[in-house]
C-alpha cells in the first residue's frame, strides 16, 4: 500500500445520516473493485481516543474518476471533523488493501448479501463488473430498515437496465416506521426468500457484508441451507 494525498471534490448524503464523499483520484492509482482503503484526516479540528484514521471500502468502481467513500455519519470525533471538509481540503489515503473482489469463474453465479452501509462494496464490484459485461449472474439482496435508510438504493435498481444477467432484491425491515411507500420484499432475508431468486442454494459463491450480526446470521443461514463454508466470503462493517 502507498499512501497519497488527496482533496476532497464534493460531498452529498446518499441516505439517512449517511455520506458519500467524492475525492480526486490520483495519476496512476489503481484498485480492484470491493478493495478498502485508510482514510485518514489530517490536523483534524478535534480527536479522540479511536484516532484519525479509519478504513473504509472504496465505494467507487476503478473506471469511475474519482475516489468515494461512504459511510454512517456517527457522533465521533473522526465522523464530525470529516463531516466539516470542505471541498479543497486534504486528507491522506493509504492503500487499496482487502481481498473482498468478484470470483474468476464466469460460470459461478455471484450473489451478494448486503445490508447498511455495507452496500459500498457491493457498489463497486457490481458496477464494475456491469461495465465490463462479465459473464457471471449476479444477484444482489440489499436489506434495510426503510428506504430512507438504503444508500445507493435507486441506482443499484436502475443499473438492471438492459443487463439481464443482473437480479436485485431489496428488501426492508422496518416499514411501520418509513414515510415512504414500498411495493418490494419486506422483512429479513432468510431461506425462503433466497429461494424465491435463486435456483438451486448450494451453487453460487456468496458475498456477505454488513454488520457483524447481521454477516453471522446470513452465515447460518447458508450453512444451514447445505452451501459449502469454502463458497461464503464475509467482511463486516462495524458501526464506527
Amino acid at each position: 500500500m502507498a499512501e497519497h494525498r488527496i482533496k476532497l471534490q464534493s460531498k452529498e448524503e446518499v441516505a439517512v445520516d449517511t455520506m458519500a464523499f467524492h475525492f480526486e483520484k490520483p495519476e496512476g492509482f489503481q484498485f480492484k473493485a470491493g478493495q478498502t482503503a485508510e482514510w485518514k484526516l489530517i490536523d483534524p479540528p478535534e480527536t479522540d481516543s479511536e484516532g484519525n484514521s479509519r478504513t473504509f471500502t472504496i465505494a467507487s468502481a476503478p473506471y469511475e474518476n474519482t475516489l468515494m467513500c461512504g459511510t454512517r455519519m456517527r457522533d465521533s470525533a473522526y465522523k464530525r471533523s470529516l463531516e466539516k471538509l470542505k471541498p479543497g481540503d486534504e486528507i491522506l489515503l493509504d492503500g487499496p488493501g482487502g481481498s473482498f473482489k468478484l470470483h474468476n469463474d464466469e460460470s459461478t453465479p455471484a450473489v451478494f448479501l448486503t445490508g447498511g452501509i455495507g452496500v459500498t462494496a457491493v457498489r463497486s464490484i457490481l458496477l464494475q463488473a456491469l461495465k465490463d459485461k462479465v459473464g457471471h449472474k449476479l444477484v444482489v439482496f440489499y436489506s434495510n430498515h426503510r428506504p430512507e435508510d438504503a444508500a445507493f438504493l435507486e441506482e443499484l435498481d436502475q443499473s438492471r437496465d438492459n443487463n439481464p444477467d443482473y437480479t436485485f432484491v431489496p428488501t426492508m425491515t422496518q416499514m411501520d416506521k418509513s414515510d415512504q411507500s414500498w411495493h418490494g420484499e419486506t422483512g429479513h432475508v432468510d431461506k425462503a426468500m433466497l429461494e424465491k431468486y435463486l435456483d438451486d442454494l448450494t451453487k453460487p459463491i456468496y458475498y456477505l457484508d454488513g454488520p457483524p450480526d447481521m454477516v453471522e446470521g446470513l452465515f447460518k443461514v447458508l450453512t444451514d441451507a447445505g452451501v459449502d463454508e469454502d463458497n461464503i466470503r464475509t467482511e463486516e462493517f462495524p458501526g464506527y
